[in-house]
């Protein structure tokens, strides 16, 4: 996707393409790397055709990305070598077992913020050369390797740069937070050589010239930014405390957490928000795995709603959900109850439920699973969240919104742009060519054409409900676990 922007952060046109996903063996995710290149520059050329400007107008471009995608292409030619090993892709879950049963977990939690897992791409790379037999060209220094933002950058921009930023580094599981470089030691854990990395640049700053032959006019790229941090400051979270939620199939939450990173607890995370001028700034993240989701099985599994735009109205006719409490835990529970063995539960069903009890159930409980990862984050930052900005599909849904705001006791802001991905690479890519980014205080203010939610419950009822929820959850815990026995 490319969309095009004005420097007051307005969209003036967009466009985007699909591409495959490939699953060849159970567990298995790839992309074909020319399919990630070719959509991207069919994109930019649609985006700025439909907007009918001369590319030579465009002050600055910005590279946002899903993280952890791992490719692999060769230093001569830039021609990809395999397949992009995509973030889900879980095939290097033993390198990352055999990493526990060494002992070095708490080196790894330690040095980069991260719980060890596959879905980093540290052990995507230790696969790669090994399992793909890359590992002799790539100590002879004819690969590369990099994530989504360091292969478009190679493939785009004059001169081939082989760059990332900081955040995309801090999602590798090999870079240090606090030293802000490559840590040797865990590069020797995975096996890694280091001249096979990217060089980490800011987020925001001066990174090459757009290739001419894509636009018609070099355009400087002054941006690199994994999607989540994107989002944290398009929606202007620049001081500490500031919070965004990003409303999809899960959740993303992301806490401004300040010059220093937080050691993380309770299955949350501590990672880069961005850095710019050489300053870092960090921030905890926490993901609840199935919030659009539950929507979206009500759709196709209940079959009790056709679209997922019709729970809003369903659930507005009932004043509450009856004492009804769903549990969406289809794959497990994240923080704070990092529990991989609870499964979806409908609790308090009477014969007076119906469906639109279910939906009203079902849209509550995305907003009580953000609200647990908001209270942790409170209690591990030390920091009272200033508001929560909210942005993402799910977040047309004003019934949710409003659930959000009155379950946390905290205004909840949907922008008026939603698409906060972009616009934050877009700010980023700006703030290096000269242009304003906006006050600190814009996380918690509504800006022109935001919509704000406040609260509008008691804090007696606040408390209800969330014990309600609370019992719901105990009842979800260890379910498939205690049914097998084990």
């Amino acid at each position: 996707r490319a969309i095009l922007f004005t420097p007051q952060g307005r969209p003036v046109s967009s466009a985007a393409f699909p591409f495959a996903q490939h699953y060849p063996n159970p567990g298995w995710v790839e992309h074909d790397p020319e399919d990630l290149l070719s959509t991207s520059v069919r994109a930019l050329r649609g985006a700025v055709e439909q907007a009918g400007v001369p590319p030579e107008s465009i002050a600055a471009m910005g590279i946002t990305n899903q993280r952890e995608t791992t490719l692999r292409w060769e230093r001569e030619g830039g021609r990809a070598v395999c397949p992009a090993v995509v973030w889900q892709c879980r095939r290097t879950a033993p390198i990352i077992q055999r990493l526990r049963e060494d002992g070095l977990a708490p080196m790894v939690t330690q040095r980069t913020g991260l719980v060890p897992d596959a879905y980093f791409s540290a052990s995507k790379i230790t696969w790669l050369l090994d399992e793909a037999g890359l590992r002799g060209r790539a100590e002879a220094g004819e690969l590369r390797f990099g994530t989504v933002d360091s292969f478009l950058v190679s493939q785009l921009v004059e001169g081939a740069p082989h760059v990332t930023d900081a955040t995309n580094a801090s999602r590798t599981m090999l870079f240090s937070l606090k030293d802000q470089r490559w840590d040797p030691d865990l590069l020797a854990a995975f096996r890694v050589p280091e001249a096979l990395l990217p060089e980490v640049r800011d987020t925001s700053g001066y990174v090459g010239m757009l290739k001419k032959d894509i636009l018609g006019a070099e355009i400087p790229v002054t941006a690199l930014a994994g999607d989540q941090h994107a989002a944290l400051f398009g929606q202007g979270c620049y001081a500490p405390g500031g919070v965004k939620n990003t409303y999809g199939t899960g959740c993303f939450m992301l806490m401004n957490t300040g010059d220093a990173p937080v050691q993380a607890t309770g299955g949350l995370l501590s990672t880069m928000a961005w850095r710019i001028g050489g300053k870092a700034v960090f921030a905890l993240e926490g993901s609840v795995f199935t919030a659009g989701a539950a929507i979206q099985w009500l759709r196709d599994g209940l079959g009790i709603i056709s679209s997922a735009a019709e729970t809003e109205a369903l659930a507005a006719q009932v004043a509450d959900t009856g004492g009804v409490h769903f549990v969406p835990a289809f794959t497990g529970l994240g923080a704070p109850h990092w529990d991989m063995y609870a499964r979806g539960t409908f609790t308090g069903l009477t014969r007076g439920t119906d469906r639109r009890h279910l939906c009203r159930a079902a849209l509550e409980a995305i907003a009580f699973q953000s609200d647990d990862l908001l209270r942790l984050m409170e209690s591990v930052s030390g920091m009272p969240p200033r508001a929560l900005r909210a942005d993402g599909g799910a977040t047309e849904n004003a019934l949710l919104m409003q659930a959000q705001a009155d379950i946390s006791g905290i205004r909840v802001i949907r922008p008026l742009v939603r698409e906060s991905t972009a616009l934050g690479a877009a700010r980023l890519a700006g703030l290096a060519v000269g242009f304003p980014v906006g006050e600190d205080t814009a996380c918690d203010t509504a800006r022109e054409g935001d919509t704000a939610f406040e609260p509008n419950i008691t804090d007696e009822q606040r408390a209800a409900m969330r014990a309600g929820w609370a019992r719901a959850v105990d009842a979800a815990l260890h379910w498939a676990k205690d049914a097998a026995g084990r």
